[in-house]
């Protein structure tokens, strides 16, 4: 069979493992990225003030292995913090709180990953390998799945998460002209705002859901402390090993740490609430430290603070459910373009690293003919789809947990059970959802219902333990009830000189 050629939209992480997995099986590789090469110190990611710290967990490492790229996983973890846990924020009397909460009872935790050095990490893989080849700067524009040729425009100027100044639009070279590309087969890995997916769209009947919450976030960045005498850097400011929360009940701030020892810190703010801070700039500190005791002054200077808040953008949050994700034996999407997801459960770089180990898992049991990946595609799609639904369906929940339940002392109960029994009765199979999201490759979709069904023993138990205990309080006040009027009966009938056996009789009669 002629070699065939695979085509990867996107050069993120999703997109340059795809292309790694494309490769290491003998196809010709070429990857497009709309934006510059991200190793070139000159561009700057779409939406990046400093930079991106994601979560990696269990998923996202198990698709990196997958790639059998010796060292590969080894070089990315050690350039990664691990966070055993959260640390709960909070004031009591006066005096800043802090609570540390652990991800899991075994000891497992997640891992700080700075996004831009894994991308870079990736890139530099793909460089090695003699048949791929990478395009930066070029934009799909059009693709025909049935023909299978797809069209790019070059870009002249590298494009920035920042306007351009109108002049420089004026001043903007004419259009270049569309080169054509044919390929065998397209990985869409371009983001939630995917142009792959754009064009899927007119050649399969797709379902499609955007929903934005009524949620922005703005990024922070707490420095780490000033460095001493004899020493070339400071020190982070709070616990490295924890992922830092401050929960609003309706909002939260948040802080992942960093390998050059800062944070990079969120908030999280319902948009009429970030409106009214617009509108009164003077109520930014105040609003920092009556929700978010320790932030400002403490961690970061008010005039910073301030400073950050105004010149970092304020963005939304989407979440983006389609189906199916694939067409015939052409094309299919991945990642964020296949279902973009809020951030709350860190699952969304993982769960697009994922998606690839998913996917050649299909592609390799299929025969390799385009009716062999047809039959491949369709599956990946049943087995996907539902997947990631319930994926993004938990990370929207997983924000109420962390901005507040993390307080609820019924949650933390919940857990305590939970994980109780995880040691206890091992047989029992039982475990914390997150425990299953995070340190396992269970489908989403499993995790979820299996979560469910916890939940409602749970709940039965706990009725049925309360229902027992108020039983047998009631139970308790009318016996001691009885015994007392049975008391008073026997008192007067001592003083009218009946005998004890007669009290011994009538009061046997109380418990029969």
């Amino acid at each position: 069979m002629e070699k065939q050629k695979f085509v990867v939209i996107g050069a993120g992480p999703v997109g340059a493992l795809a292309a790694l997995y494309a490769a290491g099986r003998g196809f010709d590789v070429e990857v497009y990225e709309l934006r510059g090469d991200l190793r070139d110190p000159q561009v700057v990611p779409l939406n990046f003030t400093r930079s991106i710290n994601l979560a990696m967990s269990e998923r996202g490492i198990n698709a990196l292995k997958h790639a059998n790229i010796p060292g590969l996983v080894d070089s990315i973890m050690t350039e990664t913090i691990p966070m055993h846990g959260r640390m709960i924020h909070g004031v009591d009397n006066g005096s800043f709180t802090e609570e540390s909460q652990n991800y899991d009872i075994h000891g497992r935790f997640i891992s700080a990953v700075d996004r831009a050095g894994l991308n870079k990490r990736l890139l530099d893989e793909l460089d090695k390998l003699p048949n791929v080849k990478m395009f930066f700067n070029y934009k799909l524009t059009g693709a025909d799945f049935r023909a299978k040729r797809a069209w790019f425009e070059e870009r002249s100027k590298p494009l920035t998460d920042h306007a351009q100044n109108p002049s420089e639009i004026q001043d903007a070279p004419p259009r270049a002209t569309e080169i054509e590309v044919a390929f065998d087969f397209m990985l869409g890995c371009d983001g939630a705002h995917s142009a792959v997916r754009y064009h899927l769209m007119k050649y399969t009947r797709m379902d499609y859901t955007q929903s934005y919450i009524d949620t922005l976030w703005c990024e922070f960045h707490i420095d780490p402390t000033p460095s001493t005498a004899g020493t070339s850097e400071g020190d982070f400011k709070i616990s490295p090993n924890h992922l830092h929360i401050w929960p609003g009940r309706e909002f939260m701030f948040i802080a992942i740490p960093s390998s050059d020892k800062s944070f990079t810190s969120t908030l999280f703010l319902p948009a009429h609430h970030f409106a009214h801070l617009d509108a009164n700039p003077s109520e930014l500190v105040p609003f920092f430290n009556r929700y978010f005791p320790g932030v400002a002054g403490r961690l970061i200077s008010e005039s910073d603070l301030q400073k950050q808040y105004t010149e970092n953008p304020h963005l939304p949050l989407i979440t983006i459910k389609c189906s199916p994700h694939h067409y015939a034996s052409s094309a299919v999407i991945l990642g964020d373009a296949a279902h973009a997801m809020v951030p709350f459960y860190g699952q969304g770089m993982n769960a697009g690293l994922e998606d690839v180990r998913v996917l050649f898992s299909f592609l390799d049991a299929a025969a390799p003919t385009p009716e062999g990946r047809t039959s491949a595609l369709a599956a990946y799609s049943t087995q996907r789809t539902p997947d990631a639904s319930a994926i993004c369906d938990l990370a929207l929940r997983n924000y109420q947990e962390m901005r507040a339940d993390v307080a609820s002392p019924i949650y933390k109960f919940r857990k305590w059970v939970e994980e109780k029994l995880s040691v206890a009765v091992p047989r029992l199979g039982w475990a914390t959802q997150y425990s299953r999201i995070s340190f396992g490759n269970q489908r989403y979709s499993e995790v979820e219902r299996l979560a469910q069904r916890q939940g409602g023993v749970l709940l039965w138990s706990m009725t049925g333990f309360v229902g027992l205990l108020a039983t047998g309080a009631v139970y308790g006040a009318w016996a001691w009830w009885r015994w007392n009027r049975a008391a008073a009966t026997s008192r007067g009938l001592l003083k009218g000189g009946i005998g004890l056996t007669a009290i011994g009789e009538r009061i046997g009669r109380v418990f029969l």
